[in-house]
């Protein structure tokens, strides 16, 4: 089933349940009025939102409207937690080989995970706010699973079982403002604003044979402008399957349910399929011409993040955000 929210009901958003199509949706407050109610609660509101689903699939619901993608809030709004990976380890290779540094042992075997701004996520069509170019405004294409109720201390082969939705981030990254933080040696928090959520999260089963070994084994396509920027395979050099990264992030807490944990910039050896940053694009240019040619996002440039079955239809729906000036208070 797919699940989103509209901006209405508060700051979390209504409940919604939405056709495979995504064509039309309908409310699902008689069952939980938020999908964090919903999580909560999940093993015994689920079948009866899977049965909302396959009524409203089958022409059988009340209540049917047209979904409008600019009415949808993000499926989340906000989340108690959002813990991000970094994978794709070809991506972390490129980017310290950029700058001469070599890659430690342990990033091979111990995931990297930062806690990222969860307070409050960005919907699909709404847009990103910087307050300077300076910043150095970049994407991050990304896939994320939200969890239920996951105990400290998990195995991997206990944590697939918390892993409940699949959707997509763009992990909005402020490029120029990270060294600086990095330096002090206490991680990300001006250059991680927040992120924005695809249009709806699905439940694995949605993904067919394209959802196995805890991965997800489709392009993950972004746009900048109309124009094509990168289709890299998300089930390809995937270093930690989200499996063990739920179990990372579980290692010394508990993780609640809503909790959302993301995979890292997708990205492949062929560089061939493109990137999903501008960091990641800039990477490979300094190493083939010895600087980057490529700058970062500007105002008024357009980003669109998409998954489509092998068949071409959307599976979560598109990210589709314009980049505006943040005014001063």
């Amino acid at each position: 089933m797919k699940l989103g929210s509209l901006k209405e009901g508060g700051r979390d958003g209504t409940l919604i349940v939405v056709s495979r199509d995504l064509a039309r949706a309908v409310r699902a407050t008689g069952i939980a009025s938020t999908l964090q109610a919903a999580l909560e609660d999940w093993s015994n509101l689920a079948p009866r939102l899977n049965a909302l689903s396959e009524s409203l699939d089958s022409g059988d619901a009340d209540g049917v409207f047209e979904l409008d993608f600019n009415a949808l809030a993000a499926p989340l709004p906000r989340a108690y937690e959002f813990v991000d990976g970094s994978a794709y380890l070809p991506h972390v290779e490129r980017v310290r080989r950029a700058r001469g540094a070599e890659v430690p042992e342990s990033f091979y075997t111990d995931p990297l995970m930062y806690q990222a701004t969860s307070a409050g996520f960005y919907g699909p069509r709404d847009p990103v706010r910087v307050v300077s170019e300076d910043y150095g405004i970049d994407l991050e294409a990304e896939i994320v699973v939200v969890t239920d109720d996951v105990p400290m201390a998990v195995t991997p082969e206990q944590a697939a079982a918390h892993i409940q939705l699949i959707g997509l981030v763009n992990d909005v990254s402020l490029r120029n403002l990270i060294p600086g933080e990095l330096n002090k040696g206490f991680g990300f928090l001006q250059s991680k604003p927040r992120s924005a959520l695809s249009p709806v999260f699905v439940t694995p089963d949605e993904l067919g044979a394209s959802w196995r070994d805890n991965k997800v084994h489709l392009p993950l396509l972004t746009h900048i402008n109309g124009e094509w920027f990168g289709a890299p395979e998300a089930g390809v050099d995937m270093q930690f399957d989200f499996a063990q990264l739920v179990a990372h992030a579980a290692k010394t807490r508990p993780l609640v349910a809503g909790t959302i944990v993301g995979s890292g910039t997708i990205a492949n050896e062929d560089t061939s399929k493109g990137a999903s940053c501008f960091a990641e694009k800039r990477t490979v240019e300094t190493l083939r011409d010895g600087k980057p040619s490529t700058p970062f996002m500007k105002f008024g440039d357009v980003v669109r993040i998409e998954m489509k079955n092998s068949d071409g239809s959307h599976i979560f729906g598109a990210i589709e955000q314009r980049i505006e000036q943040q005014p001063l208070p």
